[in-house]
């Protein structure tokens, strides 16, 4: 009975994979897309109407029987069961299960039914990976600009997903990079700012239309491209002293240190670079050194340096201002960091008493330096000790200046008495000059007729002569008559050579010259043979 059963049964399967074959090669299935680990149902021709027997084979390299609409014939596997009396309903599918389906249908007629099963499985997981320099505490990954950066993207599919890269700017719509069936990868060979963003993996499964997608933050970092700066500086509604740091241009801020130096004693680390000291950290001299790192670098980060000092006071110690006129007393502050603040003060019955600026007193200040101007000076009310001020929160210094207020002088007098000196002194040397060089004379003129280049001598008036020749009167009575006729001779032989001269007759002067000399050869004999002469 058995095997006679079964005779029929291997007949009817061979008949029914010859059939099948036949379907198959003509395109006359249904699809029907699963999956994994989901529940499926294949339907048996057209589910309205009355079913007659119904039975379910599976194609593999033959057919398989799974399960039939007659109770007497139990299913191939507990996952199998009939829905409506027709339909196969799989339950839990795997991969496995993808194939060939046949449904046969007995009713008046055979019919049969072919149904194609497919099973996709994923995408599950998504794996990205980027060659990123850092990952902060958050997750969000970061890079240094200017560096390559590489994308990868991978995921757990059957069949193979289609893999998709997005982009999308900070405050800005996304942007596909493109897709791809089998590269999920790509390089970026110089990283810039415009490139930070979020970068989306997509995954989908073309066969069952699911998708998952892993978005990744990627920040592009760099450092400042100059070198730190930091100063002190007073704060606003405070004396307190204050060190400031700032390393600008870069991304994100950088973080700062402050020591003191030497010593390398810390003070305090922040982002805002700011310390405040206290007054026992404010000394003439002192250093303070302020180190800027940031996240990408250099390793060592950079610093710079402050040095505090107390101010210095340059200025004159005693100006002078004529009643009536205006002085200006200069004050020169120098050394002083921060910069000192310079007040003008009077020293008189109360010290310390700030001047303030008005049409009396005019304030003038450029950098470090400060003037004051007093206007229309008087003795009673201006003359005295001044005092300029420098202080900043290091130190404070000061220095009196002593103005003198005089009557203002006489000029034009002291000018026409200058002059008239001059003039006294220049007339007296002229006068000796005059009188004592030989070489004023007068020269270039004729007088008389004559040339002014002969020589000139003095002759004596008439009157002179007169008075000559009464005193040589009078000698010659006291001496004789024997020195009367050379004396007359020898004077009227003086008035014709004198005569002479005045006119120019320079041969008659010759003579009379040397006839002088004759006379006065002879007058030197008589007067030695007078010597002689017995008294």
């Amino acid at each position: 009975m058995a095997s006679g059963g079964r005779v029929p049964e291997l007949g009817v399967l061979v008949c029914l994979g010859a059939l099948l074959a036949g379907w198959v090669a003509a395109g006359l299935e249904a699809v029907v897309i699963g999956e994994v680990r989901e529940n499926v149902t294949l339907h048996c021709g057209n589910i309205l109407g009355p079913r007659g027997l119904v039975t379910w084979y599976r194609n593999t390299s033959g057919p398989v029987f799974l399960l039939s609409s007659n109770s007497s014939l139990p299913p191939a596997s507990p996952r199998f069961s009939l829905v409506n009396s027709s339909s196969l309903h799989i339950e839990a599918l795997s991969l496995q299960d993808e194939g060939n389906y046949t449904c046969q249908e007995i009713l008046n007629v055979t019919r049969w039914f072919q149904v194609w099963l497919k099973v996709a499985s994923g995408p599950y997981q998504i794996e990205v990976n980027i060659s990123a320099t850092g990952e902060l505490p958050n997750g969000t990954l970061y890079v240094a600009k200017g560096s390559q950066v590489d994308f990868s993207c991978s995921s757990s599919s059957w069949p193979l997903p289609m893999v998709e890269w997005w982009f999308q700017p900070p405050n800005s719509t996304g942007e596909p990079f493109g897709n791809n069936l089998t590269l999920s990868s790509f390089t970026l060979l110089l990283m810039s700012p415009n490139l930070q963003g979020n970068y989306t993996c997509l995954a989908m499964n073309m066969l069952s239309g699911r998708q998952r997608k892993v978005t990744t933050e990627l920040l592009v970092y760099f450092p400042p491209p100059s070198a730190p700066k930091c100063w002190a500086e007073v704060s606003s509604g405070s004396s307190t002293l204050q060190l400031i740091c700032r390393w600008d241009g870069g991304y994100p801020d950088a973080e700062f240190l402050w020591t003191e130096e030497p010593g390398g004693v810390i003070m305090g680390k922040s982002k805002l670079g700011v310390e405040v000291l206290n007054q026992s950290q404010l000394s003439d001299g002192k250093k303070f050194k302020c180190v800027g790192s940031h996240i990408v670098g250099p390793e060592s980060g950079a610093s710079c340096m402050v040095q505090i000092g107390s101010p210095s006071l340059l200025s004159e110690p005693i100006k002078t201002c004529f009643v009536g006129g205006n002085v200006t007393l200069t004050c020169q502050v120098s050394g002083a960091y921060p910069l000192a603040r310079i007040l003008w003060l009077r020293n008189f019955t109360r010290p310390e008493v700030v001047i303030k600026p008005s049409s009396h007193y005019l304030i003038t200040q450029d950098g470090q330096s400060s003037t004051l101007t007093i206007c229309n000076c008087s003795q009673g009310l201006d003359e005295g000790y001044y005092v300029c001020r420098a202080e900043n929160p290091v130190g404070v210094r000061e220095v009196d200046i002593w103005l003198s207020v005089k009557e203002p002088l006489n000029i034009g007098g002291i000018v026409g008495t200058i002059v008239s000196l001059l003039l006294l002194g220049l007339a007296i040397i002229s006068g000796l000059l005059l009188y004592y060089s030989p070489m004023f004379c007068w020269r270039g003129k004729k007088i008389r007729g004559q040339d002014m280049g002969d020589v000139m001598v003095l002759v004596d008036s008439e009157e002179e002569e007169e008075e000559e020749e009464e005193e040589n009167a009078v000698e010659e009575e006291e001496e004789g008559n024997w020195r009367e006729l050379p004396k007359q001779r020898a004077k009227h032989d003086h008035i014709h050579r004198v005569t002479a001269l005045v006119n120019g007759n320079i041969e008659q002067m010759g003579n009379g010259f040397q006839d002088l000399q004759d006379d006065s050869s002879e007058q030197q004999s008589d007067n030695i043979q007078e010597e002689d002469r017995p008294v």
